[in-house]
C-alpha cells in the first residue's frame, strides 16, 4: 500500500516553504530597527528574537466574552451546525470549522477556541456513535462501526492526546499553524483523490447494472444481493449489533487512561508523581494496541469489513498504522481537533468503505476527545455556559448530517459523498485555520511580541 503519493510530496515542499518564510519574517523584522538609540535596538532585537530566550513575557491570558444573545451567537450557531453536521459525516469532527468560529466570531482567544471545539467534537462524535451502533456494515453482515480496527487505533489516539494537550500549552501559535497547513493539505489532498478513484468504480458497477438489467432483469437483483434471498437488514438493535467484549476494553483503557489524568492534575507540574501518571499512560496504550496488533498478524484477528481482501497485515504496518494513531492523537489534541483527519483517510487507504471508515474514525474519535474534555475542564480552559451550548448544538447537528447522508447514499447509490465531505471539511478547515494563524503571526511579528515556547511547569 502506498501511503505517499505524488500530490504528497508537492504539500510537503509547501509545507517547508511556509516554514522557511515563517522564519525569515521572523529574522528580516529582529533585524529591523527605526531609532537610533542602540538601548532600544538591542531591547527590540531581543523581543523578535524572544523564542529562543523566552524572558521579559507576559504569558497566555485566555478571553472569554460574555454570553449574551446577538448576532455573534446566532452566526456561530449556523456556522457550528454546519461544521458539525459535515465534520460528522466526513468521520473528522469539524473543529477545523469550530475553531475559526469561536475565535473571529464569538471571540475568544485561541487556545480557548481549542478547548471549547473539542466540547463540539465530542458532543457531535457522541451523536454519531448512538447513530452508527444500530446500523450495518453496507455489503457485509457486520456493523458499520469495525471493533478491531478501533482496538488497535483507540488507545495509541488517547495516548497521543494526552501528549497534544500538554504541547498546546507548551506551543507557539505560528508553529501550530505551520504544522496544521501541512498536515491538513495532505490529507485532503489524499482523500480527494481517493473520492475521485471511488466515484469512477461506482460509475463503472452503475453501468455494468445497466448492461445487466437490460440482459435479465433476474439475474441483476442475483447480483445485487449475492448468496442471499431476503433483504440484507441495514438497521437492527443495539444490543445484537455491539460486540461487548471489545467495547468493555476500550472503555476499559479510556477509564483507566482518564483516572491517571485526573490524578495528575491534583500533583504538582513537573513533580516527580506528576510524570510518573503521565508515563503510566504508555503502558496501557501499548498493551492494548500490541494485543490487537498481534492478533491481527497472526490471523486470529482480522479487520472484517475490508471484505475479501482482508489478510495479515505485516509487522511494519502493523507498527506504522500505530504510530499514525499516536500522531492522529498528538496533532489533534495540540490543535482541538478529533484526529479523524488523519484516522478518516488512513482507513480508506486500507480499503475499508467510505460508511465504516467514517463510523470508525468517529467511534475512535468520541473516546479521545471527550478525554481532551475532561482535561481542558481540569485546566479551566473554557467557560462552562458556553462549552454546554455549543455540545448541545454540535449533537443536534450530527444526527442530522448522518439522517441525511444515509438518504443521499440510499437514493444515489454514492458512498463517495461521504469521502468528499471527508475532503471538503478538511481544505475548508486549512483555509480558514491556516488564513487565522497566519494573520496572528504577522500581527505578533509587527507588535513585536513574544513568539516561542511557554512553560509547561507553570
Amino acid at each position: 500500500m502506498a501511503l505517499f503519493h505524488k500530490p504528497t510530496v508537492q504539500v510537503a515542499a509547501l509545507g517547508g516553504f511556509i516554514l522557511a518564510a515563517a522564519s525569515v519574517l521572523v529574522l528580516a523584522d529582529s533585524s529591523c530597527s527605526n531609532g537610533t538609540d542602540k538601548v532600544e535596538d538591542f531591547h527590540h532585537l531581543r523581543r523578535s528574537l524572544g523564542f529562543i530566550s523566552g524572558k521579559g513575557r507576559v504569558g497566555y491570558q485566555h478571553v472569554w466574552p460574555g454570553m449574551e444573545f446577538g448576532w455573534r451567537i446566532v452566526v456561530g450557531t449556523v456556522i457550528g451546525f454546519i461544521g458539525a453536521a459535515c465534520g460528522s459525516v466526513g468521520g473528522v469532527g469539524g473543529g477545523g470549522i469550530f475553531v475559526p468560529m469561536l475565535t473571529l466570531i464569538i471571540g475568544f482567544d485561541p487556545k480557548s477556541s481549542t478547548a471549547i471545539s473539542k466540547c463540539m467534537i465530542t458532543g457531535a462524535a457522541a451523536a454519531t456513535v448512538y447513530y452508527n451502533l444500530k446500523m450495518r456494515h453496507p455489503t457485509l453482515e457486520l456493523p458499520v462501526i469495525d471493533y478491531d480496527l478501533a482496538l488497535m487505533f483507540q488507545p495509541m489516539l488517547m495516548l497521543g492526546i494526552s501528549i497534544g494537550v500538554a504541547l498546546n500549552v507548551l506551543f507557539a501559535d505560528w508553529m501550530i499553524t505551520i504544522l496544521l497547513i501541512f498536515f491538513f493539505l495532505v490529507t485532503s489532498t489524499k482523500s480527494f483523490l481517493k473520492g475521485v478513484e471511488t466515484w469512477k468504480k461506482e460509475t463503472k458497477s452503475k453501468k455494468e447494472a445497466a448492461r445487466s438489467l437490460e440482459v435479465n432483469e433476474e439475474a441483476l437483483t442475483e447480483a445485487a444481493q449475492p448468496g442471499t434471498k431476503e433483504p440484507k437488514k441495514e438497521v437492527v438493535t443495539i444490543l445484537e449489533n455491539v460486540y461487548w467484549k471489545k467495547l468493555g476494553l476500550l472503555v476499559a483503557v479510556w477509564l483507566i487512561i482518564l483516572v491517571l489524568q485526573i490524578g495528575k492534575n491534583y500533583t504538582s507540574n513537573c513533580s516527580l508523581a506528576y510524570w510518573l501518571l503521565n508515563f503510566c499512560q504508555i503502558p496501557v496504550a501499548v498493551a492494548v494496541s500490541s494485543y490487537e496488533a498481534i492478533g491481527l498478524y497472526k490471523g486470529r484477528r482480522k479487520i472484517a469489513s475490508r471484505g475479501e481482501v482482508s489478510s495479515n497485515l505485516r509487522v511494519h504496518q502493523l507498527l506504522l498504522y500505530c504510530f499514525l494513531g499516536l500522531l492522529a492523537g498528538i496533532v489533534g489534541g495540540m490543535l482541538g481537533l478529533g484526529g479523524g483527519f488523519i484516522l478518516g483517510p488512513l482507513f480508506l487507504e486500507l480499503g475499508v468503505p467510505p460508511q465504516v471508515a467514517s463510523a470508525t474514525s468517529t467511534f475512535a474519535m468520541t473516546f479521545s476527545a471527550s478525554m481532551s474534555v475532561v482535561e481542558y475542564y481540569l485546566l479551566k480552559r473554557f467557560p462552562v455556559p458556553y462549552a454546554l451550548y455549543f455540545f448541545g448544538v454540535a449533537t443536534i447537528s450530527a444526527l442530522a448530517g448522518q439522517h441525511v447522508i444515509r438518504k443521499l447514499i440510499a437514493l444515489l447509490g454514492r458512498a463517495s459523498l461521504i469521502i468528499f465531505t471527508l475532503s471538503f471539511t478538511i481544505f475548508v478547515s486549512a483555509i480558514l485555520l491556516g488564513g487565522i494563524g497566519i494573520v496572528h503571526m504577522i500581527k505578533k511579528i509587527e507588535g513585536k511580541e513574544y513568539m516561542g515556547f511557554e512553560d509547561i511547569c507553570s
